[in-house]
């Protein structure tokens, strides 16, 4: 069924000792001025993973083949054979946006395709902001990691031991990453007669959902091991209503207060006061038993994450 409806939101991401999304040295990201972030991409994975390993098709991740003896990534045109089979320059443009948008992340988050002379780009419906941490106190923490095996390229006395490596993480972070979902970002392709598709679905949009409130706590790697759901809003608007919002996480704030997490959404209100006529429900999920949630006289509608 066709969603008719747009929603904005936030999800809020706990990380203790553990590094939510490294840059290309390890470390966390950082902005210029320090601010530690996360990007998008490392918002999505999770829910990817989560998706693909639920049996979803998921074209847009990272699968693998052995060419000449050794392990590689597959190329989008391999791993899009790999889900939906032969794809060269007859394959009608119909067929391929057919195949893409069966895909649970491309239905959801969009796609670039560029392959065999096909150039389809597709806005996704979901749409998905960098995520702050707006904890103030949170230190980085370098762990050094004695290795089992010794590094034979090294040319010291060290050569002959194990080798050190270490791991950087974060003592304690809280990143809060604002979305969106817009419906209407796929009218474009409702009259080019694909066959069974419908636009932007309920179904999808309840997968999108699912996954924002649990993916980041079953993505349980070596360095997202302490990283979890910790908070997650959604603003519905009513059907087909002309509101539209800036990223919400800036009316977000928070704090500690005997070692639980304080969100504070107080100044939400304001801004929203002009505007709850054209808001059908708010939802907020959180971790009840570590965070402390104030509304500040918004009405919403509050249940456990877990």
């Amino acid at each position: 069924m066709r969603m008719n409806q747009r929603v904005y939101g936030v999800v809020g991401i706990i990380s203790i000792m553990s590094n939510w999304n490294a840059d290309m040295t390890g470390n966390p990201k950082t902005l210029l001025t320090g601010e530690i972030f996360g990007s998008d991409k490392a918002f999505k994975y999770p829910i990817k993973r989560m998706w693909q390993l639920q049996g979803k098709k998921v074209l847009y991740i990272k699968s693998y083949k052995i060419g000449d003896d050794k392990i590689q990534p597959k190329d989008l045109n391999e791993r899009y054979e790999e889900l939906f089979g032969k794809l060269d320059e007859n394959t009608p443009s119909k067929e391929v946006l057919k195949n893409l948008f069966s895909a649970i992340d491309v239905m959801n988050f969009g796609a670039t395709f560029a392959e065999k002379k096909q150039n389809i780009s597709i806005t996704g419906a979901v749409q998905v902001g960098q995520g702050y941490n707006k904890y103030d106190e949170t230190n980085i923490e370098v762990i050094d990691i004695l290795s089992p095996f010794r590094n034979p390229s090294e040319r010291s006395e060290s050569a002959q031991a194990t080798s050190m490596g270490k791991k950087v993480v974060t003592q304690e972070a809280h990143y809060f990453y604002p979305f969106s979902v817009n419906p209407n970002n796929y009218d474009e392709y409702l009259s080019l007669g694909i066959e069974g598709f419908e636009g932007y679905t309920v179904e999808a949009f309840e997968e999108f959902k699912r996954a924002c409130l649990v993916a980041a706590t079953a993505f349980n790697t070596n360095s997202k091991a302490g990283c979890e759901n910790e908070f997650a809003m959604f603003l519905f608007c009513k059907p087909d209503s002309q509101l539209y919002l800036a990223n919400l996480d800036g009316y977000i704030d928070f704090s500690k207060e005997n070692a639980k997490s304080v969100i504070d959404i107080s100044r939400l209100k304001d801004h929203l006061a002009g505007s709850m006529d054209k808001i059908d429900k708010i939802e907020v999920y959180y971790n009840k038993s570590k965070v402390k949630f104030i509304s500040g006289g918004l009405e919403c509608i509050e249940k456990s994450l877990y």
